[in-house]
């Protein structure tokens, strides 16, 4: 018989070092014996980094929320197919760095009242939660300043400025309380050691 797989999510703002902690988890459980695919939003299939190329770079307002969405979920449902469901199949830990919750705060509520279609969508085309959420919490000045200092083409969301980001942490927080069964709020504000402690005490908590 093949183990049930774990679907594992990172969320956070922009900055907040959720690619670093999902990284140095994957690590952890790899080191442990642990099966692992680490994959990341948008993208982890070809065809979602195709998009993610359209989504990431290029002009702020290069795309209204509403295109994005569509995009995000095109990229979300081959990402689903082709990566995600197939390692789970196995057996595997798929650790994703964003999921649905990022469309949920970034087209859903901070470019637009956008959410009720997000999930209309979500319901229709992926139908799929993680059974983890790991929120990592930090200050949208903090984070955004790490973010710009990022070398690199993907800074598209990033040249939204503060206010998006101060808004995006709110929704995080709030999605949170409305997922409780399945976020964890990691403080990220600490050294990343102190972080990938609690993230992995987390996991383990439930049953890695």
């Amino acid at each position: 018989m093949v183990a049930a797989g774990l679907f594992l999510s990172f969320e956070g703002i922009d900055g907040s070092g959720k690619s670093t902690q999902a990284q140095v988890l994957a690590d952890s459980l790899r080191a442990m014996g642990r099966d692992v695919v680490l994959t990341r939003e948008p993208g982890g299939s070809a065809g979602a980094e195709e998009i993610r190329r359209l989504v990431l770079e290029g002009d702020p307002d290069r795309w209204s929320a509403e295109t994005e969405l569509l995009l995000f979920t095109a990229a979300r449902r081959d990402h689903l197919e082709k990566t995600i469901r197939p390692a789970l199949a196995r057996g595997a830990v798929v650790i994703t760095d964003r999921f649905a919750d990022s469309t949920r705060m970034y087209q859903g509520l901070s470019r637009g009242d956008l959410r009720g279609a997000v999930d209309d969508l979500h319901a229709a085309m992926i139908g799929v939660e993680p059974d983890l959420t790991l929120l990592i919490d930090i200050d949208p000045e903090v984070g955004l300043g790490r973010a710009n200092a990022r070398a690199g083409k993907e800074l598209r969301f990033e040249g939204m400025g503060l206010d998006l980001q101060r808004r995006m942490r709110s929704g995080f927080l709030a999605l949170a309380q409305e997922f409780a069964g399945r976020f964890r709020v990691i403080d990220g504000g600490r050294s990343a050691e102190a972080v990938a402690a609690d993230v992995l005490a987390v996991v383990r908590g439930a049953g890695v």
